[in-house]
């Protein structure tokens, strides 16, 4: 048990290590040929930080544990939102960009629909992952465009905003090397996670599913968790929800996508999967889009509900796994009192800000 708990741990380290390189290089490098901020933020930091995610998912899949392939994603955007946007918030109220609710929110709310319903009938085939695949790689090609509207301006003042400090990193081959070693890291370090979460899922009696959807999942959001909270202590706020929403739509699209890629009959889904924590990864989505449309921001207040509906989430999860008598009361309370009651406030919130004309823009 305690090599387990060694691995464990040395495989997160080494994810979050894997994670800061490859999101250090790669954005030095695309610096280095001039790409545009809004592709470095949207597809090489969003990439960087769902690269731990992508590779437990794999390793998972290649291993024969599929419940913690889908339980590592489904659970990863769960707590991008909830976990890490209400620490955020908390730390400071998260000013969100335009774009941000007209574009991207919009395509993560879309991304998760479709993985919803990909999903009822079981499984996500090899077929249904290489469209995901399609989608990533029209997503990206989509900001390439997009960003090329960009002024040149724009890309200067983002490179100057780079920490000048370090001159070893400044040739691409290094750049390069960083991301290799990154990626390598990546690996590594998921297969320690996964073996090891695996071993302790059947030491406890606890599904592969369970320990997906919180274990891992908050342990491969490390490099969001990290990027949203520093962001938030410095003020690039925008920062914090972009990499959030941005990471989302990568582990929708690319990492289920390349995950049932390479399994040979696809991803199965649990019908415990299918029944609870899908819907639950959907309703998260589209929470994002009352609350950041009025006005434009994510309030202190908001980020504790946030954290206080992960917790909630967090406690059925374990009152599911030991079978408590007390689930049935906790959900009948939760469906019955709290949701609808976090409904008619987001409503009033809404219909308050549209009264104000909309003046409010954070």
């Amino acid at each position: 048990m305690l090599t387990h708990a060694l691995f464990f741990v040395l495989g997160l380290a080494v994810l979050v290590l894997g994670a800061e390189l490859l999101v250090r290089g790669a954005s030095r490098l695309a610096l280095s040929f001039g790409v545009s901020p809004l592709v470095v933020g949207l597809t090489v930091v969003a990439f960087g930080t769902s690269a731990p995610e992508m590779a437990v998912s794999v390793g998972a899949s290649l291993a024969g544990s599929p419940d913690l392939a889908i339980g590592n994603v489904v659970g990863s955007n769960i707590a991008n939102v909830l976990l890490i946007l209400g620490l955020a918030a908390l730390i400071a109220p998260l000013l969100v960009n335009e774009q941000i609710i007209r574009q991207e929110i919009p395509i993560m709310i879309g991304a998760s629909v479709l993985i919803v319903v990909l999903a009822l009938d079981g499984s996500i085939g090899r077929g249904e992952s290489g469209l995901l695949f399609a989608l990533v790689i029209a997503y990206s090609v989509f900001l390439v465009r997009q960003s090329r509207m960009a002024s040149r301006a724009a890309v200067d003042e983002f490179a100057a905003e780079m920490p000048s400090d370090s001159k070893w990193d400044r040739h691409w081959s290094v750049q390069a090397l960083l991301v290799v070693v990154g990626l390598v890291a990546l690996v590594l370090g998921a297969d320690w996670l996964v073996d090891s979460a695996v071993a302790f899922a059947r030491l406890f009696g606890v599904s592969d599913l369970v320990i997906g959807l919180t274990v891992v999942a908050i342990g491969t959001s490390m490099p969001e968790i990290a990027t949203s909270l520093i962001a938030a202590l410095r003020g690039e706020r925008d920062i914090a929800v972009g990499n959030v929403i941005g990471s989302n739509v990568f582990n929708l699209l690319a990492v289920l996508g390349v995950t049932g890629l390479v399994s040979s009959g696809g991803i199965p889904v649990s019908e415990a999967a299918r029944n609870f924590d899908l819907w639950v990864m959907l309703a998260v989505a589209f929470a994002c889009l009352p609350i950041m449309i009025t006005g434009r921001e994510i309030a202190r207040w908001e980020g504790g509900v946030f954290l206080a509906y992960y917790a909630a989430y967090l406690a059925w999860l374990v009152l599911a796994a030991q079978e408590h008598a007390a689930l049935e009361q906790f959900s009948s309370v939760m469906l019955g009192y709290v949701m609808p009651i976090t409904v008619i406030t987001l409503i009033v919130s809404i219909v308050r800000h549209n009264g104000s004309g909309g003046t409010n823009t954070g």
